[in-house]
């Protein structure tokens, strides 16, 4: 997949560059989230050997035994682990794949403190493994980081529709996300996929924007474009993956479009590959109605929506218990 369709984005610059700088930035954005949705981003200002001891913590826990990970089970709505079997994302376009083929922890923000100003809210699930001990705090140390960059992302995003800067994180004072872990598991634990088995079934995302730190493999993430068909997302190790979602591709009237992605099922000829992703989700306020931009920046005009209920109508499509 060309750089031109998924170029690399430079945050420094937009921190630090002159108005020519900017300018070109918020232009690039503009003609890649048109083409496939999608945006390598560097100068983000995560330290490698953050995600590294997240991993690193996080395969401890999914390699235990089910057994061991079942206090922790994520019961609807909740969060926590998933193991096998929970989820076939790519109902979401209509398609009865069978589940994908990954275990997942997510965390969300607990309530906000409406008498407190901004507070920065406990994260969920109340109840985290002792072994290891360091995954909550590494988590929270990575969903600060995560939650600053993404509304500079938006930021960006605004600009380079032409808006002022706080077009959309306006509606970003006490938003919805959710971090999940994907983890991978070989096929040497899975077995062979059944057909049209993924990790990950085709999908586009739902919220506004998701920020992805993954690993590459065999078994890896897949992008889709109207002019490639499906080809392997590029990657870099410095970068972060970016792409928008059902909200966003809402919003800007579909000038954007919504990132459809897969990740491939484990491969036979890597039998030992396992992968774990970072993968924030990051939504808005909960009671913020999207309406599509106008013409002549939007193109279609979709129905209003509320950004929690139209999110969770989705998350609701794709799971299996």
């Amino acid at each position: 997949m060309s750089t031109s369709t998924i170029p690399t984005i430079d945050l420094s610059l937009w921190r630090t560059g002159d108005r020519q700088d900017r300018d070109r930035l918020a232009v690039t954005v503009d003609q890649a989230l048109e083409r496939a949705g999608f945006l390598l981003v560097t100068g983000h200002g995560v330290h490698p050997d953050l995600p590294a001891a997240i991993r690193t913590a996080a395969r401890t826990f999914f390699h235990q035994p089910a057994d061991a990970k079942l206090p922790f089970l994520a019961k609807t709505g909740q969060y926590g682990w998933s193991g096998p079997g929970a989820v076939a994302t790519g109902r979401a376009e209509g398609v009865m794949t069978p589940p994908d083929l990954v275990e997942t922890w997510s965390a969300a923000p607990g309530p906000y403190d409406a008498t407190a100003g901004r507070p920065e809210p406990e994260m969920l699930p109340d109840s985290w493994p002792s072994r290891p001990p360091a995954l909550r705090p590494l988590l929270t140390q990575y969903v600060r980081s995560m939650r600053a960059l993404a509304d500079e992302l938006l930021e960006l995003l605004a600009a380079a529709l032409r808006r002022t800067l706080d077009f959309f994180t306006r509606h970003t004072t006490r938003p919805d996300w959710t971090l999940t872990l994907n983890w991978y598991p070989a096929i040497n634990t899975t077995g062979a996929p059944r057909p049209g088995q993924f990790r990950v079934g085709p999908h586009t995302d739902f919220g506004t924007i998701t920020v992805l730190d993954r690993q590459p493999g065999k078994g890896g993430l897949q992008i889709h474009t109207e002019d490639s068909g499906w080809q392997d997302a590029p990657y870099d190790p410095e970068a972060l993956t970016v792409n928008i979602g059902d909200l966003m591709a809402r919003w800007t009237g579909d000038r954007w479009r919504s990132g459809r992605h897969r990740v491939l099922a484990p491969p036979a000829d890597a039998r030992s590959e396992d992968l774990l992703s970072l993968v924030y989700f990051f939504d808005c306020d909960p009671h913020t109605v999207v309406e599509s931009l106008p013409a002549p920046i939007g193109r279609v005009a979709h129905s209003p929506v509320t950004a929690r209920a139209y999110v969770r109508s989705k998350v609701a499509e794709i799971a299996l218990r």
